[in-house]
């Protein structure tokens, strides 16, 4: 970290932040500061410069018109690559993670050119449209629970040979390849199709990120009996009768 605050870049809200994604970044904040951890928070919009000073950059999900001008400004204004290159945390949300990879289907039908930061590329499914709750079991490397979360989407999401799975689905589509993969992830970008939004489901994936920023092995432990029942609560909707 370059100073004693944890600072946090929310990336275009204006056009990446649909199904709630925007609750990723206050979960990051509560997180951070329930350790006692000051916290400088960026939302930083569209027509704005990113700054390439954060600590963590979380993208959210958006609609095809708003993923394309999305793609086209971070192309442009090359902050987000920058701050990934200086070793910056970034976790991206479905519009967000198809941006992150090589390239995706925009909404005139076209191959976009995204940022590369993983090796990843999108297309526009076939098929029915993945939509439901997902449940996975997260990379062991990364020793989190299971990952819990809603999909809505009809891309598809093939991963490269440098790209590891972020998860691996027992219900739900993922990645939408029918192998089995959700997400996707290297060293510090991660990439995932789940809503939720997904860290207010998945509190450890915030530690995660926070312990990757301050380059620490653990933290200080905090009241998770909200995030649990949640956590349980959603589980149980998933696996339970039809």
């Amino acid at each position: 970290m370059s100073d004693s605050s944890l600072r946090v870049v929310w990336v275009y809200p204006d056009l990446l932040s649909t199904y709630g994604d925007q609750g990723n970044v206050l979960v990051v904040e509560r997180r951070a500061q329930q350790r006692g951890l000051a916290v400088q928070r960026m939302d930083v919009r569209s027509d704005q410069p990113i700054p390439t000073s954060g600590d963590i950059y979380l993208v959210g999900g958006g609609e095809d018109r708003p993923q394309r001008l999305a793609a086209e400004r971070l192309r442009r204004d090359g902050g987000l690559s920058r701050a990934a290159d200086n070793g910056a945390i970034i976790l991206s949300v479905c519009a967000g993670y198809q941006i992150l990879g090589h390239e995706f289907v925009n909404d005139l039908g076209q191959r976009e050119e995204g940022l590369g930061l993983l090796d990843v590329t999108s297309v526009r499914g076939e098929g029915e449209r993945c939509v439901g709750d997902v449940l996975a079991d997260v990379d062991e490397r990364l020793r989190l629970p299971q990952l819990t979360g809603f999909e809505n989407h009809q891309g598809v999401t093939h991963l490269g040979p440098t790209a590891r799975p972020f998860a691996r689905v027992r219900l739900g589509r993922g990645n939408g390849t029918g192998d089995g993969t959700e997400g996707a992830w290297n060293d510090t970008v991660f990439g995932t199709y789940m809503h939720g939004p997904v860290l207010a489901r998945n509190p450890q994936i915030a530690d995660l990120l926070i312990k990757l920023a301050l380059d620490v092995n653990a933290l200080p432990p905090v009241d998770d009996r909200w995030y649990e029942a949640l956590r349980r609560e959603r589980i149980a909707a998933a696996t339970g009768p039809a």
